[in-house]
């Protein structure tokens, strides 16, 4: 498995840094990952849903831990190599939080 394209809307709002998708051997797309600013640093958030009693459940997550480290550092790269280029101008999280990220090559 190897991913072969991150696409990155960075946004300014609380602990949110940026909404992301990534395709997967150019096959497959996960969108609404998320940048977070934890207490630990900055990590990826999977996409999730609210259920009716208020707990968050991952839609999709993956199940070995290297592969979450590989999305991990292939998204946070990228946030960082925007960041460092300022590709990005920092949008509002209502801008970038039900729009799709159009999927751009690397």
């Amino acid at each position: 498995m190897k991913i072969t394209a991150v696409s990155m809307r960075v946004v300014d709002q609380e602990k949110v840094r940026a909404f992301a998708s990534i395709t997967i051997d150019d096959e497959f797309v996960v969108h609404d990952l998320r940048v977070i600013d934890g207490q630990k640093g900055l990590f990826v958030a999977m996409p999730s849903r609210k259920l009716p009693n208020g707990e968050f459940r991952d839609i999709a997550h993956p199940i070995k831990p290297e592969v979450r480290e590989m999305m991990q550092t292939a998204v946070i790269d990228e946030y960082d190599r925007r960041l460092e280029q300022g590709e990005d101008v920092p949008t509002t999280i209502e801008e970038a939080e039900y729009g799709r990220i159009p999927a751009m090559a690397s």
